[in-house]
C-alpha cells in the first residue's frame, strides 16, 4: 500500500534539498541558471523525477543537463543525508517542458488576435443585410399586420368570414 501523502512530503523536501545543493555546493562552471520546478516520487519512494528548466538557448540547456548528471551523485548522497528515509531514492532528472508549452501557448494567442483584427478590418465598413435591428418590439405592428388590418376593417371586404371561419355566402 503507499502512502501518497508521504511520497509528495518527500518530494517536496528532496526538491527543496536539490534546488539549495545546486545554489551553494556544485560548483560546476557548465552549470547554467537552473531552476528547480517539480519533483516526483514512486510510491515505493525508491526514485524520484526532478523536474528542471535553464534559462538560455540550446547549448546551455545541453551543458546544464550535462552538470547535472555529473553531480547526481552528490545531489543524491546529500538528499540522504537531509531527509533521513532508509533507502535514498535514486534521481532522474528531465527538462522540463513548461516554457516550451507556454512558447506555443502565446505563439497560438498572437495568431488567433492577428485573425480577430483581420476580420474587425474586414467588417468594420460593412452593413447590415436587412434592417439594423430585425426584431419585433411589444407594441409595434409590422406593414403585413397593418395591411391585415385594413383590409379586414373595409367594408364587404373580400376573404370576409362569418366568425365560423367560412365565407359569407
Amino acid at each position: 500500500m503507499t502512502d501518497t501523502a508521504r511520497a509528495r512530503k518527500l518530494a517536496d523536501r528532496i526538491r527543496v534539498v536539490v534546488a539549495e545543493t545546486l545554489q551553494r555546493r556544485i560548483k560546476d562552471p557548465r552549470l547554467g541558471y537552473v531552476t528547480i520546478t517539480d519533483t516526483r516520487v514512486t510510491g515505493d519512494l525508491r526514485e524520484a523525477t526532478v523536474f528542471y528548466t535553464v534559462f538560455g538557448d540550446d547549448e546551455e540547456r545541453a551543458a546544464s543537463a550535462a552538470a547535472l548528471e555529473s553531480a547526481k551523485g552528490v545531489l543524491r548522497s546529500e538528499v540522504g543525508r537531509q531527509t533521513g528515509v532508509r533507502f535514498t531514492p535514486s534521481l532522474t532528472f528531465v527538462p522540463d517542458a513548461l516554457p516550451d508549452n507556454a512558447r506555443t501557448i502565446d505563439d497560438l494567442l498572437a495568431k488567433a488576435k492577428a485573425a480577430d483584427a483581420q476580420v474587425r478590418q474586414a467588417s468594420s465598413g460593412a452593413t447590415y443585410a436587412g434592417d439594423a435591428d430585425p426584431y419585433r418590439k411589444p407594441g409595434e405592428a409590422s406593414e403585413e399586420d397593418q395591411e391585415a388590418e385594413e383590409a379586414a376593417e373595409g367594408p364587404g371586404a373580400a376573404g370576409s368570414t362569418d366568425g365560423k371561419g367560412t365565407p359569407d355566402a
